[in-house]
């Protein structure tokens, strides 16, 4: 009969787990120099070796002949112990026998000795299910056991554990195995089943296995029995239904050059090849993660296949976009376990992704001015909207000779109104680097972006950018901050205001009026009162 990878790999001393050295060194000196504890508590994620640790542990003090604190496996108790046959040891589901009545027949037993091994051991698996009825009824004995009683108590939850108990307890904490760790234990284990398992196919099993060895020896078992021939990266994706480094790769570029229609397109073929969507989904937002960690802690982050595509990617992506895409993927995700259309969600959340304006709230706001940070910072333009250009008006033909019409100049800025000091924009951006943050200083500041008028006690900055407006011209705060310092260079109280460039094109006889009026008129000039 098959054995699966998991079960047939099991350790058997405590040479063999994995990634725990810590906890069994410290095992295995208490068994070989006999100071054993009467109670036990192993504590960690699943998969991470709680339960063989426990069951080596009951080997080790029952054995006939250890070997510097490990069980020999060879002697009459530890063949009986690993063939389950020890009525001395005991293995007890908590999750299923978690009432009182059970703890007060293990306790009315405990008192006897035993009957073939030298202790008796109790290994309660999922100790955080037991009822508080049926805590309380274990405290006693676990305080003050016989001499030949031993509790080895194992959780994932515990917080859920009394705390009466855990006094009573040596407790142990099991790590998460490093995914470095995993795959070379699952390349070892492939080549005693001779399965020819690639190393890029046992990278990725180790990460999906999130910590728990358990967890990827039965990925690896899973993916061997599909595959005829080598276990390959594409096999792996193939019988998970993951869509793969270079497509979530793909999938993430589009989705930063903000063109949704090929985010939807590469969604959809993934869609149409089977892949889950779940998967899908959650592939992105790792990518998004290891991103992140890159551009924060460089020294932490994964090594990635497509070592290019994923450098192009970070210079694409700010820390801000990531952690808004990181986020709504993980909102969506959480979702899916209540959604009636999972694949509208999904298709949603890339639409949004992409296009973070399509959303008013908060982090979607963050997004896009980390994205205008990033530009600002690589020298990249800010992309505007071409101007207009009026065409051309045929003169009237008349049969009357005309003079030719005189040239109009073209009107300067600082011609509208009052006369500017020649240096006072220098010295006007660089003093508003002390009142205005980074972000809307950079939007201020940008190459021709905005066009400085004086009249009077008023001071306007035309600009077409509608992002400056709302950043700006609507922070009553920080525009009080801009106005005294651009009074202080000027040396009389100004007010200062925004207004966009198209009000300009109004006809009447003073320009600049015609810039007030009209913005007034149309609530597009934000003035101080």
């Amino acid at each position: 009969m098959y054995q699966a990878l998991y079960r047939k790999y099991r350790p058997q001393t405590f040479d063999e787990v994995v990634g725990q050295r810590s906890v069994t060194d410290t095992l295995r000196s208490q068994v070989e120099t006999g100071r054993l504890s009467h109670a036990y508590l192993f504590t960690g994620t699943r998969g991470t070796g709680k339960t063989s640790c426990a069951r080596i542990l009951a080997k080790a003090v029952n054995c006939l002949q250890p070997q510097g604190g490990n069980p020999c496996n060879r002697c009459e108790n530890c063949r009986s112990i690993d063939s389950g046959a020890c009525v001395d040891v005991l293995e007890i589901d908590a999750a299923s026998n978690n009432g009182v009545d059970h703890v007060r027949a293990l306790r009315d037993e405990a008192v006897y000795s035993p009957s073939q091994a030298k202790k008796r051991v109790y290994v309660i698996d999922e100790v955080h299910m037991l009822s508080a009825s049926a805590f309380n009824a274990l405290l006693k004995i676990i305080e003050e056991p016989p001499e030949h009683v031993l509790f080895i108590l194992a959780t994932t939850e515990l917080q859920k554990v009394p705390a009466t108990i855990l006094s009573r307890c040596q407790r142990y904490s099991f790590r998460r195995l490093r995914a470095e760790d995993i795959a070379d234990r699952l390349q070892s284990v492939a080549y005693q089943e001779k399965i020819d398992l690639e190393e890029d196919a046992a990278v990725l099993l180790s990460r999906l296995a999130d910590g728990g060895l358990r967890d990827g020896l039965s990925l690896l078992d899973q993916c061997a029995s599909a595959s005829q021939g080598a276990v390959t990266r594409d096999v792996v994706c193939a019988v998970l239904g993951l869509a793969g480094e270079q497509k979530t790769g793909d999938l993430l570029e589009a989705i930063a050059k903000s063109d949704a229609a090929a985010a939807l397109t590469i969604f959809s073929d993934l869609y149409a090849a089977g892949k889950d969507l779940s998967a899908m989904l959650g592939e992105l937002s790792s990518l998004a993660r290891d991103l992140l960690i890159a551009k924060t802690a460089p020294g932490l982050a994964p090594a990635f296949a497509d070592a290019q595509q994923r450098k192009a990617l970070a210079q694409l992506l700010s820390p801000a976009q990531l952690l808004y895409m990181i986020d709504r993927l993980q909102r969506t995700l959480s979702n899916f376990a209540v959604s009636t259309n999972r694949r509208l969600d999904a298709e949603l959340c890339l639409m949004e992704l992409c296009q973070p304006e399509l959303t008013l709230d908060a982090q979607s706001l963050s997004a896009r001015i980390g994205r205008l940070e990033e530009q600002i910072a690589s020298g990249v333009p800010v992309k505007q909207a071409p101007k207009k250009t009026p065409a051309p008006k045929e003169p009237e033909k008349t049969s009357a000779p005309q003079k030719e019409a005189a040239p109009v100049p073209q009107e300067k800025p600082a011609q509208n109104g009052d006369a500017l000091p020649p240096d006072f924009w220098p010295e006007f951006t660089a003093k508003l680097a002390a009142v205005v943050p980074p972000a809307q200083l950079g939007l201020i500041t940008a190459k021709d972006s905005v066009t400085p008028y004086l009249k009077g006690d008023r001071l306007i900055l035309v600009s077409k950018s509608d992002l400056l407006k709302n950043m700006v011209g609507k922070d009553n705060a920080l525009l009080e901050r801009i106005s005294q310092t651009a009074s202080a260079l000027l040396g009389r109280q100004v007010r200062v205001s925004f207004s966009d460039t198209a009000a300009s094109l109004r006809q009447t006889d003073d320009p600049l009026d015609t810039l007030l009026g009209f913005g007034n008129a149309h609530s597009d000039i934000i003035q101080i009162k």
